[in-house]
């Protein structure tokens, strides 16, 4: 039995040298789950559970999202049907980005490595546009619009970019 196989890998030091962070993990299919991907899983079905509670908010309030549409866009008279279609367009759309977003969370759980890949790249994205919003418009990050968000993709970041995230993720490959 090897020094890296059956523990966690060990906290990098923040001076490590960039031939060490490049240096690939151990690989062990037996390495117990760390709680960084167990966190990681549970902060994506936050994500996803907020997702839902948006989305119940914007199938509440439709009637008043498209009046103030209607009224920025003097152009747009949407009649009942087109509502109603309007409406179940939205919710469909929406539920399977959710539905997608709990399978991610369940495979990341499960140790699958392109899930957490995606997840991460999607948090990046949401922060980045979210920063150029404020930056290049000066929309306020308020916990009414996207302050709560950013502060999950961060977590999410931190929880799945771990060193012991990224080694349970990669524990099946074999080196080369």
């Amino acid at each position: 039995m090897t020094a890296t196989q059956g523990k966690v890998p060990e906290k990098r030091p923040a001076f490590e040298p960039a031939a060490g962070l490049l240096k690939p993990t151990g690989y062990d299919p037996r390495m117990p789950r760390p709680a960084a991907t167990v966190a990681g899983a549970a902060l994506v079905l936050l994500r996803t559970l907020g997702g839902v509670i948006v989305l119940a908010g914007i199938a509440a309030g439709w009637d008043g999202l498209l009046a103030a549409v209607d009224s920025a866009v003097e152009v747009l008279t949407p009649g009942p049907d087109d509502r109603r279609t309007g409406l179940v367009l939205v919710v469909a759309v929406g539920s399977a980005v959710l539905l997608f977003e709990a399978m991610l969370a369940v495979l990341i759980f499960k140790g699958y490595n392109w899930p957490r890949v995606l997840v991460m790249l999607v948090a990046t994205f949401d922060i980045s546009t979210t920063f150029f919003a404020w930056s290049a418009r000066g929309q306020d990050i308020s916990v009414q619009n996207a302050l709560f968000s950013v502060a999950l993709d961060i977590l999410v970041l931190l929880a799945l970019s771990s060193r012991s995230a990224a080694a349970y993720a990669r524990r099946n490959e074999q080196r080369s």
